[in-house]
């Protein structure tokens, strides 16, 4: 008896952790889709400004400030040409810069086999650099694809 108790023991540990880990790899379609990650320098005030728009648009952001950003982006796979102010992660992707939070979500949506997203340049009128007088730039929204190359993911302005 004692010898069969233990490999019933044993189905039961492996059938309780596939259990576990099932919904553990739901967990993330949900709630983790909210929660952003933000790295920044410590001096700057346009990341803060970023933070603010994704908060109002129902995002939770954890803040972490670095005093270079170069090392998380080569991590992250973000090619320097593509480099910005803040670097963010949420849901397995990386966001490079001013990303509006709509193009977030539908990046969240759509679920692309990719790297992430990335708003470079800093244009004025994006989330987080928006001017006293309302001036706008029109930008993109690029897609940034495994292997360093880009498409265009959305156009504003």
């Amino acid at each position: 008896m004692g010898s069969q108790s233990i490999p019933l023991s044993r189905r039961s540990l492996i059938a309780m952790g596939t259990g576990a880990l099932a919904v553990a790899a739901c967990a993330p379609v949900g709630r983790a889709s909210n929660e952003l990650a933000v790295y920044k320098t410590p001096t700057c005030a346009c990341c803060t400004a970023w933070v603010d728009h994704m908060r109002a648009a129902g995002f939770e952001a954890r803040i972490s400030e670095l005093p270079s950003l170069r090392s998380i982006r080569s991590t992250q796979g973000v090619p320097e040409a593509l480099a910005s102010c803040h670097t963010a992660l949420i849901g397995g992707y990386v966001l490079e810069g001013h990303v509006p939070a709509e193009d977030v979500r539908r990046l969240l949506a759509e679920r692309p086999k990719a790297v992430g997203l990335a708003v470079p340049a800093m244009p004025l009128g994006a989330p987080g650099m928006e001017t006293p007088d309302g001036q706008r730039e029109p930008y993109e929204t690029l897609l940034i694809l495994e292997g360093g190359g880009t498409r265009v993911f959305a156009r504003h302005g």
